[in-house]
């Protein structure tokens, strides 16, 4: 970007300095800067769908006929494909495991008390949230994007709703619900699965493979607040990169990719603060 420069003056030409062009540093600190007032906006927006969700869910008029739809679409219609995947992951997870803790020690009496403890605190919550964000994050950011480069959340406005209050809050209590519902369901998948790859595959037991003595409640409840909390933010994240859509179609698109990229950013950092809060919680 070239400008016109005088000594301490920008835009009138100077025949001693001339035209001033703008070093690699400047350009460097310029984007820097800009990147960090739109990250600053874009938080601040979020923060603020966050917030005012929450304010209609407990002093806003609920429709349930809508909520009931999304707990159908975030629960039973994901049962299937979240069976499938998930159980492929335990296989794969247990199948592993159990080949290098029997390559190095042939001791698989923990295989099960390990992989247990490990899905019901972090793995299953995890992992099917990420999942869960690319099938329904992705097709809410979509729904909402098109009605907004359509002017349908315009027209919310002009008839005096909140398109937050009629768009965002029944996905917000539906992923609560269907989701959280939906994910217990994986858990157990997981467990199951991972239950009859070791005794197929390596003849682990399954009364030796159902050891619970690493598994106590403080892991459970650990593992039903992390899949809450996903739960909660996949609809908050992918309705937010709807709301914020511009630029026609190809906007509706990249609202789409935005939505998975953040969703899944947001339960891993969910996923850090919680494990961090749990550690000096009970074990700091």
């Amino acid at each position: 970007m070239n400008t016109k420069v005088t000594e301490g003056f920008v835009g009138e030409e100077n025949p001693d300095y001339g035209y001033y062009k703008s070093q690699w540093w400047e350009i460097i600190f310029r984007k820097i800067g800009a990147n960090l007032i739109a990250l600053t906006r874009n938080l601040t927006l979020l923060w603020s769908i966050f917030v005012r969700t929450n304010y209609y869910v407990f002093r806003g008029k609920i429709v349930w006929k809508d909520v009931i739809e999304q707990t159908y679409e975030f629960g039973w219609r994901s049962i299937f494909f979240l069976t499938v995947t998930m159980g492929f992951v335990a296989m794969l997870f247990v199948h592993q495991a159990a080949y290098q803790v029997d390559r190095v020690t042939g001791d698989l009496q923990l295989v099960g008390a390990t992989y247990i403890e490990l899905v019901v605190h972090d793995l299953y919550a995890s992992i099917g949230a990420v999942i869960l964000a690319t099938r329904i994050g992705a097709g809410m950011a979509a729904e909402i994007g098109s009605m907004v480069v359509t002017d349908q959340v315009d027209a919310v406005r002009m008839c005096g709703s909140d398109p937050v209050e009629y768009l965002v809050v029944p996905r917000y209590l539906g992923s609560i619900i269907g989701g959280t519902a939906v994910l217990i369901y994986t858990c157990a998948v997981m467990i199951f699965v991972g239950m009859f790859t070791a005794y197929n595959y390596f003849d682990v037991n399954p009364r030796i493979y159902w050891n619970l003595s690493m598994v106590d409640w403080n892991e459970v409840m650990v593992g039903l607040i992390k899949s809450v909390a996903y739960c909660a933010a996949i609809p908050i994240v992918s309705s937010f990169c709807g709301l914020t859509t511009f630029g026609g179609s190809r906007g509706v698109g990249w609202a789409t990719t935005r939505s998975v990229v953040y969703s899944a950013l947001a339960i891993i950092l969910l996923d850090a603060f919680i494990s961090i809060l749990d550690y000096f919680t009970f074990y700091g």
